[in-house]
């Protein structure tokens, strides 16, 4: 696209400040800015540029910070996680880490001039935040369980770093892929329960073999947003292991230089899809990977419900067990941090996962540690066992955070979920997903219950509300949710609920008051 077309009236606002400045040239402006103080910066380096270093301006808590980082596959060590930690804690009550649905983690209440140390500390210790934010690849998400996981059909770890490498510049910065029209998201699946949300993905590779020969059917162009949600559709191609990371490149520069930049709600992969249809899209992408793509396999691998790793769990390597702790929505306090580190250290090989349920996952225990670790105190907050509704729940910040939130979540969600649990009997797992906003970070439309905030009057008054979706499906033949009410005020909402749980789900009331 040439200068003059990205400067043109019809483009929209967001286009015109990209292409006055690139949003990855502050990085070399940090250490300024951070002597300036953030009340000095230039509004839009302040509250859209500083995205693409991960840095995030949040005008519900001016002078507090967010950080996103890049964790590709969801992997971290107990070195890196007790970095992370450490400058969590610098900043008391105000400092807290959250686990997000793309198995990354957000660092919260962190002061603007101490980015450049915070910087040097993650460089230290092999951590970005490089291009985690706007118009950019977003966390590459893989199996939380691969490479310990005896049904994967491939170790999905070293795909996911080569494509966050690559996209990055091994965490420098690429110019090549720091102007998309839009957000972009990518997933790789290495085991039969779609452990990623394949489906939710602008480019998801699903496992999928041709005879002998393993590889990976594609899916592209799926995506939630304000205005529209909708799954992934099948590209008709199969690749190997190997082509995963160019033929990546080359979607994101099809995408990049064709994609519509004129209206940023019609601006994501699958708006270009329908305006050419598949088959010329997966002619262009051809034509830029510079090689035919094969058809895709008869049939992906797919085949099992979806599992949340929660609990100890054998691994493939003899006598090796992994944890999965059930992490609240997700929420994560500084001594909570260090504990994981430790743990993971003292039970484990050092090594930490997160998952896409917004939980954390130690691998390589042995047996004859296990007794030991299930007393350790971390696992009263952090469960092995956790009890319904808890367990499946999932949550995005919230109002607490969030400016575009609309309603608060996580404590309202969590609240709500244990009162529930504690009214009812469940005979089967339910997930309830809770999103602040119709931008649904927390991906409503892919649980049993989704809850998305809005506001509605009630009493004269305007009130927290949520809009209810349900039918959403993970797994095999997974599904996207659709709206079934509007506008429930929250204050309404457990009794709404319960009833939907009881005559949706098989749920029963524990006594006979519970429903008086």
């Amino acid at each position: 696209m040439s200068t003059s077309d990205r400067t043109s009236p019809k483009l929209n606002k967001f286009e015109k400040f990209k292409a006055q400045k690139d949003g990855l040239a502050v990085k070399d402006e940090l250490e300024e800015f951070a002597r300036l103080g953030w009340e000095a910066i230039d509004e839009t380096d302040l509250t859209q540029r500083l995205k693409w270093l991960g840095i995030f301006f949040r005008p519900v808590t001016p002078g507090k910070f967010m950080l996103r980082l890049r964790l590709a596959n969801g992997v971290l060590s107990s070195e890196q996680m007790r970095v992370l930690a450490s400058i969590v804690q610098r900043y008391g009550n105000d400092g807290s880490a959250d686990i997000t649905t793309r198995q990354n983690l957000q660092l919260r209440g962190l002061r603007f001039e101490d980015f450049p140390d915070i910087f040097e500390k993650l460089h230290r210790v092999g951590l970005t935040s490089m291009q985690s934010g706007m118009d950019n690849v977003r966390n590459i998400t893989g199996s939380p369980v691969a490479g310990i996981d005896e049904a994967e059909f491939i170790d999905t770890r070293p795909l996911c770093q080569a494509l966050q490498d690559a996209i990055t510049h091994f965490g420098e910065g690429n110019a090549e892929f720091t102007n998309l029209p839009r957000k972009f998201n990518i997933a790789v699946a290495g085991s039969p329960d779609n452990s990623v949300h394949a489906e939710i993905n602008d480019i998801a590779f699903v496992p999928a073999f041709k005879g002998e020969t393993f590889g990976f059917n594609l899916l592209v162009g799926g995506f939630f947003s304000a205005k529209r949600c909708e799954a992934a559709v099948p590209l008709n191609a199969w690749v190997e292991p190997q082509h995963v990371v160019p033929l990546s490149c080359a979607i994101l520069r099809v995408y990049r230089d064709r994609g519509l930049r004129s209206n940023r709600q019609k601006a994501r992969l699958m708006w270009l899809i329908d305006e050419w249809g598949i088959e010329k899209f997966r002619d262009a992408v051809e034509t830029e990977f510079g090689e035919t793509l094969a058809e895709a396999a008869p049939q992906d691998e797919i085949a099992w419900e979806k599992r949340d790793h929660i609990g100890l769990h054998p691994q493939k390597q003899p006598g090796l067990f992994y944890a999965g702790l059930h992490v609240p929505v997700g929420r994560l306090q500084a001594n909570q941090m260090f504990e994981l580190a430790r743990l993971a250290e003292v039970y484990g090989s050092g090594d930490i996962r997160l998952t896409v349920e917004q939980n954390a996952i130690i691998t390589d225990i042995e047996d004859a540690k296990l007794e030991a670790f299930r007393s350790e105190p971390l696992l009263d907050s952090f469960s092995l066992t956790p009890k319904p509704l808890v367990r499946e729940l999932v949550s995005c910040t919230g109002a607490q955070f969030c400016n575009f939130a609309l309603v608060e979540t996580k404590q309202r969600a969590l609240a709500l979920a244990k009162e529930l649990t504690d009214e009812l009997q469940l005979s089967q797992p339910v997930r309830i997903h809770w999103t602040g906003c119709p931008n649904s970070c927390g991906q409503p439309q892919v649980a049993d219950i989704g809850l998305m905030g809005t506001k509605t009057r009630k009493d004269g008054k305007t009130v927290e509300a949520v809009d209810i979706y349900m039918g959403g499906k993970v797994g095999k033949d997974a599904r996207l949710g659709t709206r079934v009410m509007k506008a429930v005020p929250c204050d309404e909402l457990k009794t709404v609920l319960r009833n939907v749980l009881i005559e949706q789900f098989g749920a029963k009331a524990e006594s006979v008051g519970v429903l008086d």
